[in-house]
């Protein structure tokens, strides 16, 4: 049903993932982060929020993302119908694709990042996605988004597409969180708008004087 990719920017610390849908609400259902943790992105057949929680929490606990990944998966009788992927802050990845999903389905790890999918046109969508990832240039949210229009390109979800969404988490930045929980047509330009939006004209210089993790005091002044 949804393809996703999660990245780790290691010059700066900034983490973020991407994600779309033949669904609704993606972005609710699918990306969770914590700048103190780590990515993570929780989908499939019936997909665990749970799961998307609890491997962030793991992490942030000492464990890698390999190993925070299997903890959280094996102890879910539901686990057949759920896929998972983790990034924790040293660029480790951890993937897990339950046999139930709907083909083709898996993740393809690369250096720095993992892009995961279920009910894809083939697995070839994976690759296309982290390709487009490592070639674009940018901010990191720009690069996601040449990610997800890969994926597109390539066939992604085998249904078409309904939603989309964005998440960047940066020390020295306020979060970067966009929704387009449905869009009949091209969900993924909707979101790319949504992005031009948000990180251009006022909106952005309000961002811009927000607190963040490395300034909790930064106000408006």
């Amino acid at each position: 049903m949804t393809f996703s990719i999660l990245v780790r920017d290691r010059e700066t610390g900034a983490i973020g993932g991407a994600a779309a849908t033949g669904s609704l609400c993606v972005g609710g259902w699918v990306l969770r982060g914590n700048l103190l943790a780590g990515m993570s992105a929780s989908q499939g057949a019936s997909p665990s929020t749970l799961w998307g929680e609890d491997v962030l929490a793991a992490m942030q606990g000492g464990a890698d993302a390999a190993t925070a990944v299997e903890e959280i998966t094996q102890a879910d009788a539901g686990r057949a119908y759920r896929q998972l992927a983790a990034l924790d802050l040293e660029g480790g990845t951890g993937a897990f694709t339950g046999k139930k999903n709907t083909p083709e389905m898996g993740s393809h790890a690369f250096s720095g990042g993992i892009a995961s999918g279920n009910m894809l046109a083939g697995l070839g969508v994976l690759e296309k996605m982290a390709g487009a990832f490592q070639a674009a240039s940018g901010a990191l949210s720009e690069r996601l988004l040449a990610a997800l229009r890969a994926a597109e390109s390539a066939g992604g979800d085998s249904r078409g597409l309904f939603s989309a969404a964005l998440l960047v988490l940066h020390p020295d930045r306020a979060p970067l969180t966009l929704r387009v929980d449905y869009h009949p047509d091209n969900p993924i330009g909707a979101l790319t708008d949504l992005h031009g939006r948000a990180t251009t004209g006022d909106y952005a210089y309000w961002a811009r004087k927000v607190p963040v993790l490395n300034d909790r005091d930064r106000g408006l002044d």
